[in-house]
């Protein structure tokens, strides 16, 4: 008795890939491109856009008032190197904001794996992530101030160009933006749940804030006046003002002075590779 069989093999047109292959570098590279699209919100809801759209608006509201100013009362107010001092409370809702959507999700459903399916690595893939918000962390910074620089040119002032001033808060705003991509990624990458990285990165800074300035007035109040300075490196924010005024010799924004600047650009580097070691570690445990 003969079987007939049964089964059938169906064409469903499916055809190999016969094009160059990139390779990791444009993986990680669209990767990177991807994470800082959704830091904006593009191409993700409308509700996921209104908290940084918001947010860099709120960053531009003094530069508004400084070029009103420049322009009616031809004085300059608000020195570039200082504007992200000034702003820190910004910055940081907005690293907390961003920060854990960078993180969170992947660690939560567990699809790291799908992408070290591929030819990503998970340096590579750490790479990309804190690349994408460093570069946000920068356009948030940088507009504002460029703007403003902007501004100053034409406008017809009395005095001249505060260019050094800009270029050493870009430097700084460089700087800035490394150092938080680096704490935030660290700090929201340690849980996969999103509310509880905002809270976490929040808390961090509140608490850096907080710490660093009741420590310098305890110590000031003291006498302990070469002491004092070094309170001021625990809030990230002056410890970048610190390093950018003794690389590009800008104004210290809190007027009292730092601690000596090659002691502040080594705990600025620590603490960089601190944090990136810190979310290295976490991913290679995540991925295994």
């Amino acid at each position: 008795m003969t079987i007939e069989p049964t089964a059938v093999i169906h064409d469903i047109g499916y055809r190999h890939y016969d094009g160059v292959r990139l390779g990791r570098g444009r993986a990680t590279l669209a990767l990177g491109v991807q994470s800082l699209r959704g830091v904006f919100g593009l191409g993700r809801t409308i509700r996921a856009k209104i908290m940084p759209l918001l947010l860099a608006a709120i960053m531009l509201m003094p530069t508004v008032v400084s070029i009103g100013v420049m322009a009616l009362a031809k004085q300059f107010v608000m020195p570039y190197s200082q504007y992200a001092v000034f702003m820190q409370a910004v910055i940081a809702v907005f690293l907390a904001a961003q920060a854990p959507y960078l993180v969170a999700p992947d660690l939560r459903f567990r699809v790291l794996p799908l992408y070290l399916s591929r030819p990503l690595t998970v340096n590579d893939y750490v790479v990309a992530k804190l690349a994408a918000l460093a570069v946000a962390l920068f356009c948030l910074m940088a507009l504002p101030i460029t703007i403003e620089f902007v501004g100053e040119m034409l406008i017809d002032m009395p005095m001249p160009l505060h260019t050094g001033d800009f270029l050493g808060a870009l430097g700084g705003t460089v700087l800035r933006a490394v150092l938080l991509a680096a704490l935030g990624v660290a700090l929201a990458s340690f849980t996969p749940r999103r509310g509880l990285g905002v809270a976490v990165v929040i808390a961090f800074y509140m608490f850096t804030a907080a710490v660093s300035g009741l420590f310098y007035a305890v110590l000031a109040s003291t006498g302990r006046d070469d002491v004092a300075p070094w309170a001021l490196l625990l809030n990230p924010f002056f410890l970048v003002d610190a390093v950018q005024s003794a690389l590009f010799g800008t104004d210290p924004a809190t007027g009292e002075g730092y601690p000596p600047g090659v002691a502040s650009c080594l705990i600025l580097l620590a603490v960089i590779a601190l944090a990136v070691t810190g979310v290295l570690l976490r991913y290679r445990k995540a991925a295994s």
